[in-house]
């Protein structure tokens, strides 16, 4: 799927509602974000990359967390609504693009990869794992997040454990985290394979 395809398929979705998917006042929705920022192992990140960042529900908690986040939609209307959420944020930036045949010219030491990878075919998410690992091959210290739901739904062939498979087979880095319920799942991988309590020197 490219940038234009992507815009088709969801513009119609934010035409009708800011919230096609009803995140606002969603006990699932806010549950899965705090698990999300709470099993991040770093406390604060120099850069983040958030491609597929919808309305920017999670991207308005991740700018607590960074010192620079680049927020990045397919859909022109979802830009404008995250652009909208985090304007009260400078160090905050939403444009319009769709990974993997466009990629930011630059580095992030946290990739977030949400509800976004089951939309796209077997060979898109083998090419986001590379392009994840050329980010780590150029020294800085990667950490890579994927989140996704794990229920089937129509017109998607590949489900969210489907699609973690795939993008753990061509990272090549350590898997450092991982939840799994019965409607989402969560794996997070790293360059830096310490535990926060080795970082901290805990040995009790």
């Amino acid at each position: 799927m490219n940038a234009n395809e992507a815009d088709k398929l969801f513009d119609p979705l934010f035409a009708q509602s800011a919230d096609p998917w009803h995140f606002e006042g969603s006990w699932y929705e806010e549950r899965k974000r705090n698990i999300v920022l709470a099993c991040l192992p770093h406390r604060r990140y120099a850069s983040v990359f958030e491609p597929g960042c919808a309305g920017g529900y999670l991207s308005e908690h991740l700018v607590q967390r960074t010192d620079r986040l680049l927020a990045w939609d397919g859909s022109e209307r979802a830009v404008q609504y995250t652009a909208d959420r985090l304007r009260a944020h400078p160090h905050c930036t939403a444009a319009q693009g769709w990974i993997p045949n466009q990629w930011p010219d630059e580095s992030f030491d946290l990739i977030v990869l949400s509800e976004l990878l089951y939309y796209l075919p077997e060979q898109d998410i083998k090419s986001i794992a590379q392009r994840c690992r050329a980010n780590a091959l150029s020294g800085v210290a990667t950490t890579v997040l994927a989140c996704h739901w794990l229920r089937p739904f129509q017109n998607f062939p590949l489900g969210g454990a489907a699609a973690h498979a795939i993008l753990n087979a061509d990272l090549q880095m350590t898997q450092v985290a991982q939840w799994v319920d019965s409607d989402f799942r969560l794996d997070i991988w790293s360059t830096d394979a310490q535990t926060v309590a080795q970082r901290e020197g805990r040995a009790d």
